[in-house]
């Protein structure tokens, strides 16, 4: 048996912000990252809706990109103290992920972050208090999705949570806020979609369910990203929808290790992080290459170039086609090939390679590993992540 679980209601289209007004409650709690939202006035307008609902609001604001395990706990105290039977997050992948952690805390005070490490083992939520989700990055689909991304700069390492319990009541996807978006955020965001529906489509738990959500958002982004990030503001739009879609594919046939990677690699070195999309788009056609020596897996790549209208006459011809249009995609949107080239050099390749088996044993230990369609061994992963270093060719 498999389970198939979306928000109880998605709103979209220009202007669903507003539906706030009509969320039913007394108290909202609402989670910001940076100034974005305020500086577009969104904030104003999210406390307003609200208001007009009847609700006391209260805002927490500031939530670090790629948020802290210590952001989550404060974020809690202050639900805690505060007592909200609406949370409410807008922003990009980053607040909204941290307000699914807090909101479990929230419930249950003496749960430990060790607890909710273990996947699908949450406790059960809306004891206290519904989630609505407002994204305003077109990427990431936490909206939708049953997964929170949290970070522990203790040890470098990033926690991807796991639970149905987390997937929001309500989910609001309004372009107006995704067209505030930077072109280089624009690029990162829109291949971690792409990898996110590519990844589904390829999941051992991928279903007839999942396919079609996961291969339309492929075409989409396809079609949208690159006059997205161009600046385009119709392809924005649907971008906005094709995450969106992405998100609901993988919620429910969940990822594979080019986000195991990604989760493992992003917190790991001084130099820097390496942003989450950007890492996805390096490591994305290294990591089909590999697990295209799994025959279903090559013909599921296969089709996703057919389904593209990619040449080639053969499976593997259609794999490389796919490989070489993603790696097309990546010039286009001035992402680069490997992790040395990243930001010009910020990951310090003795540093890398000291770390290696560690980040290597990590990433395969990662939640997402689970449902890759080839399994990986940790001597594999660190043959494959020195392939994504120097952008050298995966042959094992």
């Amino acid at each position: 048996m498999s389970r198939f679980t979306l928000p109880r209601d998605l709103y979209h289209g220009k202007g669903s912000l507003s539906e706030l007004k009509n969320l039913d409650g007394k108290k909202a709690f609402v989670v910001v990252g940076g100034g974005s939202m305020k500086r577009f006035g969104f904030l104003d307008k999210v406390e307003g809706y609200l208001k007009d609902a009847g609700m006391e609001v209260q805002l927490f604001e500031g939530v670090e990109p790629d948020p802290s395990v210590t952001t989550v706990m404060k974020g809690a105290k202050a639900m805690e103290e505060f007592q909200p039977d609406w949370i409410v997050s807008i922003g990009g992948g980053s607040p909204i992920d941290a307000a699914k952690a807090m909101w479990a805390f929230y419930e249950y005070p003496n749960t430990t972050f060790d607890d909710l490490c273990i996947p699908f083992n949450f406790p059960k939520l809306r004891t206290k208090a519904k989630f609505c989700a407002i994204p305003s990055t077109s990427g990431t689909a936490t909206e939708v999705t049953a997964f929170s991304v949290i970070t522990n700069y203790d040890n470098g390492v990033k926690y991807p949570l796991a639970d149905f319990n987390i997937t929001p009541d309500v989910a609001i996807v309004d372009p107006d806020l995704a067209e505030t978006m930077p072109k280089k955020l624009t690029a990162n965001t829109g291949m971690d979609a792409m990898t996110h529906a590519i990844e589904a489509y390829v999941s051992t738990l991928n279903s007839d369910y999942t396919d079609p959500l996961a291969l339309h958002a492929i075409k989409m982004i396809h079609t949208f990203l690159i006059p997205s990030f161009n600046g385009v503001m119709d392809a924005r739009d649907r971008m906005h929808n094709a995450q969106c879609l992405a998100g609901m594919a993988f919620s429910n046939a969940l990822l594979g290790i080019t986000h195991s990677m990604a989760h493992k690699t992003g917190a790991a070195y001084s130099g820097g992080h390496i942003v989450h999309g950007a890492a996805n788009a390096i490591y994305l056609p290294k990591v089909i290459k590999f697990n295209a020596k799994n025959e279903t897996a090559a013909e599921r790549y296969a089709d996703i170039a057919r389904f593209l209208g990619l040449q080639g006459s053969t499976t593997a011809e259609l794999v490389d086609a796919l490989i070489a249009e993603l790696r097309n995609m990546n010039k286009q949107l001035d992402i680069v090939t490997s992790i040395k080239d990243y930001e010009g050099g910020i990951i310090d390749e003795n540093e890398f390679l000291q770390k290696l088996p560690q980040v290597a044993k990590l990433a395969v230990g990662d939640a997402c590993t689970g449902s890759n369609p080839r399994e990986i061994s940790p001597e594999q992963m660190e043959k494959l992540l020195k392939c994504c270093f120097y952008d050298t060719d995966v042959d094992f």
